[in-house]
């Protein structure tokens, strides 16, 4: 389906940020309007630094953009949400907590009864591939398995939007390609909407339904590519490299 026929689940509006500086406003954001559509597999790409994560913290409610709006299903809304998750590339899981007490962790915090969220959070648990590790420690898994935890985290609480901000990034390259795969067949099986950040070309391509090419600081929307690849994508068909090139030459030097 052609994505202008698609549901339109959030909307950006003239959104803007700027902090000051060395008593100097220096610009971040600026005006920005986005339609993201449901259950899209959305990619926020860009160089480093050039506020893609500013971005993604206005729409997750951490920041408060100094103009523009913000709407879910048309309705609009100003900070935090509970219809939207958050991963993050630092995970900050709780140490002291197994794989199951993070996972169940927001159920827990909503006052769900102890038996619902368990179930809750072992469909999860299981989704992400770590059926086994419930009793687990953090200390005890390696990075991807802790991004997993992450994913079926942020899962348990339900959200219809989920935010991910360069969550492979500081994962081995081969974890990383395993994560991709991973990402996608969990987006494919949940279907909800994932707005997904990094400044990686080659994973925007494979990852994206479409991609939201930002300039360097400010972050301003430079172009917008719909990708329309047959999934699994083959990484060296002409076809993907071709998009891959052609993103790659209209994308800014990094700062």
């Amino acid at each position: 389906m052609p994505m202008d026929k698609k549901k339109v689940k959030l909307r950006l509006e003239n959104i803007s940020q700027s902090y000051v500086v060395n008593n100097e406003v220096r610009d971040a954001v600026s005006n920005v309007s986005i339609d993201v559509y449901d259950n899209e597999f959305l990619v926020i790409l860009g160089p480093g630094h050039c506020g893609k994560s500013v971005l993604l913290n206005i729409i997750g409610g951490l920041e408060k953009p100094v103009e523009g709006n913000k709407y879910i299903d048309g309705v609009k809304f100003t900070g935090s949400d509970k219809r939207i998750g958050m991963v993050f590339q630092r995970l900050a899981l709780m140490p002291w907590k197994t794989v199951m007490g993070n996972v169940e962790f927001g159920p827990r915090l909503a006052g769900v009864d102890k038996a619902t969220r368990r179930k809750i959070a072992q469909k999860y648990i299981d989704l992400v591939g770590l059926k086994g590790f419930e009793k687990a420690y953090p200390h005890q898994l390696s990075g991807g398995m802790k991004q997993r935890v992450g994913i079926a985290r942020a899962y348990a609480n339900s959200p219809e939007i989920l935010l991910m901000d360069e969550p492979f990034g500081q994962l081995d390259a081969q974890t990383r390609i395993v994560m991709e795969e991973e990402i996608q067949r969990i987006w494919q099986q949940e279907k909800r909407t994932i707005i997904f950040v990094t400044n990686n070309i080659e994973e925007a391509v494979y990852l994206g339904d479409r991609i939201i090419l930002l300039s360097k600081c400010p972050a301003r929307v430079k172009q917008i590519y719909e990708i329309n690849l047959p999934r699994p994508r083959n990484t060296m068909d002409p076809e993907f490299l071709r998009i891959r090139r052609e993103v790659s030459e209209n994308t800014d030097l990094a700062l």
